[in-house]
């Protein structure tokens, strides 16, 4: 059975950086599109970033272009959210979730994770 399993939230401070883990069991990941997401309370679900399961293209949400990176590594099947100069509106559970495609910073998920909770605060 394919699961996906997030980690590494936690609480960060403002200017700070977190990385992400998206891990996978039952599925190899390089065979699958692979998006974050995130909500945070009162909000709805918001892509935030997509690698591509062909080249490996990247994409991001405009609002956290140039401070997250998306990666993979193929030999520990995971997949890495690297999050830099967090803000506090960068508090949300974030989701990782496996799909065909990336629709720019989204993909359309066949199986998501069971989300990790960061929380950016002084």
């Amino acid at each position: 059975q394919f699961e996906l399993v997030e980690s590494g939230g936690g609480l960060v401070q403002p200017g700070g950086s977190q990385r992400l883990s998206c891990a996978a069991s039952g599925a190899t990941l390089d065979q699958w599109a692979i998006g974050w997401f995130r909500q945070a309370p009162g909000k709805e679900r918001e892509g935030v970033s997509c690698i591509s399961s062909s080249d490996g293209s990247t994409y991001y949400a405009d609002s956290v272009k140039g401070r997250f990176t998306i990666s993979r590594d193929n030999a520990k099947n995971t997949v890495y959210l690297q999050m830099s100069s967090l803000k506090l509106e960068d508090t949300a559970v974030y989701y990782c979730a496996a799909g065909f495609l990336c629709y720019s910073e989204n993909v359309a998920p066949d199986y998501w994770g069971q989300g990790t909770q960061v929380t950016v605060s002084s």
